[in-house]
Formats: C-alpha cells, sequence, structure tokens
C-alpha cells in the first residue's frame, strides 16, 4: 500500500515546486543583502510557501467531482469579494486591488483567476455533456458563455483599476475558447473583434490621453508605460528607468551572474515586477536560462497531463490547459518587460516574484493540478 500511495505523488512536480521556492528565496535574499531592506523579504516568502504548501495538502481532501461542484460557488464568492473590495478598500499606488489587513495585504484578484479557471472548466464540461452533438449554433452559445463568465471578474478588476491582471484574464479566455474545440471560424472571428478594440484601444490611450483616463479604467501612468514600450526611453524617460536599470542588472550578470552578497545595481520594488533582474544578475544568463527551462518543462508536463487525463476527467484536463496559460502569460509577461520587450504591467514572476496573494493562488492551483494527476492514476490503477 505504501509503494502504491507514493506511486501517486507527482515526483517532479513537486522538485519543480521546490526550484521555484529556492530559487524565490534566494534571490531575494540576495536583494536584502544589497538593500539592506528592513521588510525581511525572504522570510515573509518562506512562510507564504509554508501556508501554501497547508493548501496543497488541503486540496487532496477534495476529489475532481466535489471540486467540479464547488466550481460555481467559489467563483461566485470570488465576485462578491471582487464588489466588496471596490467598496472597503483603500487605494495602494492609486489602485484598490488590496485589502489591508493586520500586517499584509491580500490581492483577491490573484485567487479569483484560480476559482474562474475552475469554473470555466466546469462550463465547458457541462455544455459538452448537455449538448453532445456540435453545430455552429452550439458552438456560438458555448462562446457567450465563456465570454460572461470571463467579462463579470474582469468588469470589477477594471474598475480597481488593474490592467495587467485583467489582460490575464482575457488571455485565458482565449485559451479556453481554443482549447474547448469551439469551431475555428468563430475562434478567427472572435480574434479578430477583441484584437481590433484591443488596437483600438490602445491608439485611443496613446493618441488622446487625456479622454483616455477620463473615460476608460486606465490611468496616466498606465499610458506612460505603454507610451515607454511603444516609442522608446528617450520619449518616456521616467517610465524607462526601471527597465533600463533591469537590462544593465541582467547584463551584468554576464554567464554565471555575481553569487550571494555582490549586487550591484539597483532597482526600485525588484521583489515583485523585476525579481528576474535580479535573478540574472545575481545567477546570469546560466541561471535565467536554467529558470526558464524549468518553466517550460512545468508547461509542458501540464500540458501532457490535461492530455491524458481528457478521456477520465475532462473538468481536470480544462482546469490543466487554463492553469499553464496563467502560468505561460504571466512568464512570459514578467521577464518580457524585465528585457524590454513588452510594457510594463505589474504582473509578477509566479512562484518566483515576492507575494503572499500570488504565492498562495498559484499553490492552490498547484494542489488541483497534484488531484488531478493522483486521480488519474488512480483510474489507470482501477483499469488493470
Amino acid at each position: 500500500m505504501n509503494n502504491t500511495a507514493n506511486s501517486r505523488i507527482p515526483s517532479d512536480l513537486i522538485l519543480v515546486l521546490l526550484f521555484f521556492m529556492a530559487v524565490s528565496i534566494a534571490a531575494l535574499y540576495n536583494m536584502e543583502q544589497f538593500t539592506q531592506a528592513s521588510d525581511n523579504y525572504a522570510f515573509k516568502q518562506g512562510v507564504w510557501y509554508a501556508v501554501g504548501t497547508m493548501l496543497v495538502i488541503g486540496v487532496r481532501f477534495f476529489d475532481l467531482h466535489q471540486l467540479y461542484k464547488l466550481s460555481l460557488p467559489a467563483y461566485l464568492f470570488g465576485l462578491v469579494v471582487l464588489a466588496v473590495l471596490l467598496v472597503v478598500a483603500q487605494p495602494i499606488n492609486g489602485a484598490k486591488s488590496w485589502f489591508t489587513l493586520p500586517g499584509m495585504t491580500l490581492q483577491p484578484s490573484e485567487f479569483t483567476k484560480i476559482t474562474t479557471i475552475m469554473y470555466l472548466s466546469a462550463v465547458i464540461v457541462n455544455h459538452k455533456n448537455k449538448y453532445e452533438k456540435r453545430k455552429f449554433m452550439t458552438d456560438l452559445l458555448l462562446l457567450f458563455k465563456l465570454i460572461g463568465v470571463i467579462a463579470l471578474p474582469v468588469a470589477l478588476i477594471m474598475q480597481q483599476p488593474d490592467f495587467g491582471t485583467s489582460v490575464v484574464y482575457l488571455v485565458i479566455l482565449g485559451a479556453a475558447v481554443i482549447f474547448s474545440g469551439i469551431n475555428w471560424k468563430l475562434i478567427s472571428l472572435t480574434a479578430v473583434l477583441f484584437g481590433g478594440i484591443a488596437a483600438g484601444l490602445g491608439f485611443v490611450a496613446v493618441q488622446y490621453t487625456e479622454f483616455a483616463t477620463e473615460n476608460l479604467p486606465i490611468d496616466k501612468y498606465q499610458v506612460d508605460r505603454l507610451e515607454t514600450w511603444i516609442l522608446g526611453e528617450e520619449q518616456q524617460a521616467d517610465e524607462s528607468y526601471q527597465v533600463s536599470k533591469s537590462l544593465v542588472a541582467i547584463g551584468s550578470g554576464q554567464l554565471f551572474g555575481k553569487g550571494i552578497g555582490d549586487l550591484e545595481v539597483y532597482i526600485p520594488e525588484a521583489q515583485t515586477d523585476f525579481i528576474f533582474a535580479i535573478i540574472g544578475e545575481s545567477f546570469g544568463f546560466v541561471g535565467c536560462s536554467i529558470l526558464i527551462l524549468v518553466y517550460f518543462y512545468l508547461i509542458y508536463r501540464l500540458m501532457t497531463l490535461g492530455l491524458l487525463v481528457h478521456k477520465v476527467d475532462p473538468f481536470g484536463a480544462y482546469f490543466c490547459f487554463g492553469f499553464l496559460i496563467m502560468l505561460s502569460v504571466h512568464a512570459f509577461q514578467n521577464i518580457g518587460m524585465t528585457i524590454g520587450v513588452m510594457p510594463i504591467t505589474g504582473i509578477p514572476l509566479l512562484l518566483i516574484s515576492y507575494g503572499g496573494s500570488s504565492v498562495l493562488a498559484t499553490m492552490l492551483g498547484m494542489g488541483v493540478v497534484y488531484r488531478v494527476y493522483e486521480e488519474y492514476l488512480r483510474s489507470k490503477e482501477r483499469m488493470f
């Protein structure tokens, strides 16, 4: 029995998680030694990881059928929390994105990513069970359902305003549409429509900034970040400061980095959005490459797990697909903005950046993934 139980543990995914923990704490510790920060980020991050581990263990008490049934209540609860946040939260850096609690802040939108992915998965499964024969109209109905599920949290998050997090939700929507098997003509039409709207809003924001900030849920600093990305650092020197420093830090790390205790480049608030720059300076090109490869491995394992479990439990499969897209867009956007190829959006590097909300939410998602893996192996044991 012990051997059977141990065989259900996804040891490679656990090792991946431990690797991310080690890299995050090492980078935060190195940053503290350089800046003499008094907040003790490395220790606090370790605490968040410990709490997150308890969440992972807690998810094991729920099977996928129970999680499936809980997806709608969890989704609705998340919407209620986001709505309450707009009423009671105090603005931090111009946004009502956090509950301020004694000794900590909590960002609900990080958790609602997980509950939204769960509910999207349930909606797809429900629809496919109800309409076994696919038609254009049934695909159109599913498309409207998925858009509706995403539209509610995005509308609330844009009121904070938090443009970067809203983009993550929209990318998750795109992935859900593709993985759900909707007709490609509908997908293409939707992509053109949303792409045109996004391009139009971007043009209005840059060319008519005053109108955009007064009439759209976007702040002036967000427009400045977009202009920095489009126009370059000469036109928006103030907004390009962090990117310039990030590039200097990553480049100064050269091949193997400077190690622990020898950082030289100061980047404001590097523990959150620009943690990759600290890793680049500390561990060099080799360290950054290893980190990116481990991310790719995690994404690959989530994809293969989703494909394996799809016929056994489609709810678990769709969750894996949605979760891997969430990880991918965070990694691509965060690393991209630190090297100047993507605009600054304030999106953390999941499992690496400092922050209790992002760590706990991502660990919660990993807990569901572990549960999917465990139930898949149990189904194989029953077959044989």
